[in-house]
């Protein structure tokens, strides 16, 4: 039985047109990644595709196994090697939305979920509803539960970098 949850990121006195700028830049999914390298030092952009019918983006995150919890070494033999993957459709009145997944080679699951950017009263909200699935009898309901509650800290990671990316940004514009 796969697990979900709803994860909302707010960015207050930001606009949605302001955030979908930062998806569409090499510079912003390059900060994020250089964020994310604190964490697991072999991370990277692998390609980003900006067209007219919206963003495609894919990420790599390397996870060293002795990094991994104890549950998942008995899972993982090697290093992790997350491919994460995000499209997002063309900007509409305000809002877009969009789909991810994580894939490991030889992975024991499927992690996929929706993304929805839309307005607020007080600036920009980023709704993310991931689904873990994992494919192995007894542990798999507990490696859902690892993967969302480490999903929700990585996304809380890459919000305060868009965050601060953001706020960058408008500290570089002319007054």
């Amino acid at each position: 039985m796969a697990r979900r949850l709803d994860y909302s990121a707010r960015y207050p006195l930001h606009t949605t047109e302001e955030l979908y700028a930062a998806l569409r830049s090499r510079d912003y999914w390059e900060a994020r990644v250089a964020e994310m390298r604190k964490y697991a030092p072999n991370n990277e952009v692998v390609s980003l595709d900006v067209t007219d019918d919206g963003i495609d983006v894919v990420l790599h995150h390397t996870l060293p196994r002795e990094m991994l919890p104890e549950i998942a070494q008995t899972v993982m033999r090697k290093d992790m090697v997350i491919t994460r993957k995000e499209s997002w459709g063309p900007f509409d009145h305000d809002e877009t939305e969009g789909r991810f997944s994580a894939s490991i080679p030889a992975g024991p699951g499927s992690l996929t979920g929706d993304i929805r950017l839309f307005p607020t009263e007080t600036g920009a909200t980023m709704r993310f509803s991931p689904t873990a699935k994992v494919f192995i009898p007894m542990v798999g309901p507990r490696l859902e539960q690892l993967m969302l509650v480490n999903l929700v800290d990585l996304f809380r990671a890459e919000q305060e970098e868009t965050l601060r990316y953001l706020g960058n940004r408008t500290a570089d514009k002319p007054v």
